[in-house]
């Protein structure tokens, strides 16, 4: 077991697509944590979503062991970490259990929305930040205005950055020797006297064979076989069948000790028991203060979920049970729709949260479902003075009962071209958003500081983002509180019944041309029926919008031959007084893609 000034504990940040999960593929191989027979890219990326996008998702430990120029052993913890804004919360974590972090600025693109959000959150960890600035092997790397962004814009001196090419190697051993040099120590009582044994829980998944598997940073004290754990939270206990490592696959060792990353697993079955950012303790000794923890992450996206087949609820729920076991930041309660049956209300940290989850119900469990249109969480202040949140437009009361509805804002950060300005002020306004400052980062480039409702970029505004600004723009955004906004329910009729799954929110200067979207998507994706179909758009009683499905029409006076024209007025108004009467009873099926093209159009 090392001492504590032979282990070194730091993570990996950066934006999305700028080379962490490559460095650290480099970092395995170079201290032969890996053999090359073993060896796959993106070592650290478990699931093939990771793989297929080249992002990473979760947050995966790993210890190597180095020997450094000095000929000393040391032991290196590294964490890698997601890079997109959606997966912040995972960062966040991380950066908790670490001291240092390594901080990668693509060459060829300088520094980007999601780089300057991640340098202050490490910031605010008082983590030891060493820049590295990958992909110099590209013949369009700019080394020399790299630096100058890094020194300008994220105050880091431009001479303590390392060149890499983490494809090649090139530069990966300075690298570690920086990591021994510049990356402090941890700091802990190896017996656990003074604190007792104190471990802090960054994360946790859940092993069918296994159970519980929670992932810790030992910080005082450590943690062995047999000893009685205790989860100072919830004040649960259990006895430890085993702790190991990340090498990177798991493997068992005698004991976690003081400054060292692994895991522990305990006799626990229900992982809703583990909370992440607990301090596990032994009955042995007994911690009386807790380890600084961290917020708990709250939703900001909901959706409803349903399966296709009615039949497949129970196979849904415990997928969504299984899911929610491995993703604490994702959540879900039941609802039931008239159009869609039961389904679950989810909440997500974003979009590509959302989409990653509805992946994973498709691929990991072979489900069919139908996804309603996105929403935030509104808070409605009611005559008699009561607030309720409102995350489903079901739930909200009658509109005589409320008083004000405020809507959740965002602060955007937004780095793009000189060039783009003029075009992306544009879409921001027409979101409803205002730029508050605009700062030069260098001679080409721009970051606008932008405040915009969150319900507006929830669904097409990166694309718009990117397809105004030619690819180059990057965005990061972080939660700025509510403001009282005039947001109306507006309902869709179908056959003069309302379809709640298509109920929406909406601000007061959208509803008419968003009604007339959805009633146009839904007339071109619903087939037609035996009878007349009216698609209304309504706001409090008022129709806003209409569409109309036409009707089957079967030729009744196909097989009348001549005769008196009595004779076939006589079969059309049979015809028509049939068509009625179903269009009274008659029920309309409404398609899986038909919730697609609304969501797109959305």
């Amino acid at each position: 077991m090392p001492a504590l000034d032979h282990i070194r504990n730091f993570c990996i940040i950066a934006h999305i697509d700028h080379g962490k999960s490559t460095l650290a593929d480099r970092m395995m191989q170079l201290t032969q944590t890996v053999d090359d027979r073993g060896f796959r890219d993106q070592m650290l990326d478990d699931m093939d979503l990771e793989r297929e996008r080249g992002i990473t998702i979760k947050s995966h430990p790993v210890t190597m062991q180095y020997t450094a120029a000095d000929g000393e052993l040391y032991e290196l913890n590294l964490i890698d970490t997601p890079g997109h804004v959606d997966f912040a919360y995972e960062v966040s974590r991380s950066m908790a259990a670490c001291e240092g972090a390594i901080l990668i600025v693509d060459a060829a693109q300088g520094v980007q929305a999601q780089t300057v959000a991640n340098t202050y959150l490490a910031m605010e960890h008082n983590l030891e930040i060493i820049p590295v600035i990958n992909k110099i092997d590209l013949p369009s790397a700019d080394i020399p205005t790299v630096r100058r962004q890094i020194e300008d814009v994220l105050a880091i001196e431009s001479d303590q950055a390392y060149p890499v090419s983490a494809k090649t190697g090139e530069g990966v051993g300075a690298v570690l020797e920086a990591i021994i040099k510049r990356v402090p120590p941890p700091q802990g009582d190896p017996e656990g006297k003074q604190d007792g044994v104190r471990a802090l829980v960054f994360d946790s998944h859940y092993d069918k064979f296994r159970g519980v598997v929670t992932y810790v940073r030992v910080v005082d004290g450590s943690l062995r076989v047999g000893d009685r754990m205790r989860f100072m939270a919830s004040g649960i206990e259990t006895e430890i069948k085993e702790v190991g490592v990340f090498v990177p696959e798991p493997v068992s060792v005698n004991a976690l000790v003081a400054g060292g990353v692994g895991y522990v697993i305990g006799t626990l079955k229900d992982i809703s028991e583990i909370k992440v950012g607990d301090t596990v303790t032994t009955s042995k000794r007994t911690a009386t203060k807790k380890l600084k923890g961290f917020k708990e992450v709250k939703p900001m996206v909901f959706t409803g979920i349903y399966p296709v087949d009615t039949a497949d609820f129970d196979k849904f729920r415990h997928s969504l049970e299984k899911l929610s076991l491995n993703d604490c930041s994702f959540t879900y309660h039941a609802e039931s729709s008239t159009a869609l049956g039961f389904g679950f209300r989810c909440g997500f940290l974003g979009l590509l949260h959302m989409e990653i989850i509805q992946e994973r119900l498709t691929r990991e469990f072979d489900l069919d479902i139908i996804t309603t249109s996105p929403s935030v969480i509104y808070r409605v202040l009611l005559n008699n003075g009561d607030l309720m949140d409102v995350d489903n437009p079901v739930h909200l009361p009658d509109r005589s009962r409320i008083k004000q509805i405020e809507e959740p804002i965002i602060k955007a950060f937004i780095i793009a071209l000189n060039e783009h300005i003029g075009d992306i002020m544009r879409l921001v306004m027409d979101r409803r958003g205002e730029c508050e400052k605009t700062e030069s980062l260098d001679t080409q480039r721009v970051m606008m500081t932008c405040m915009l409702p969150l319900n507006e970029i929830l669904t097409d505004f990166h694309d718009h983002l990117k397809s105004v600004s030619r690819g180059y723009a990057s965005m990061d955004y972080e939660y700025s509180g509510y403001q009282v906004s005039p947001i109306v329910k507006m309902d869709i009729l179908l056959n003069s019944e309302i379809i709640d799954a298509f109920s929406t929110l909406v601000h007061e200067s959208r509803a008419v041309s968003r009604g007339r979207q959805i009633c146009k998507a839904l007339k071109d994706e619903i087939p037609p029926h035996m009878f007349t179909v009216p698609v209304q758009a309504t706001l409090g009683g008022s129709i806003i919008a209409r569409e109309t499905i036409r009707a089957f029409r079967k030729d009744v006076t196909a097989k009348l031959y001549g005769g008196d024209i009595t004779r076939k007025r006589k079969v059309l108004e049979k015809q028509k007084k049939g068509k009625k009467r179903m269009k009274q009873f008659g029920s309309v099926s409404v398609p899986q893609k038909a919730f697609v093209a609304v969501l797109k159009n959305s």
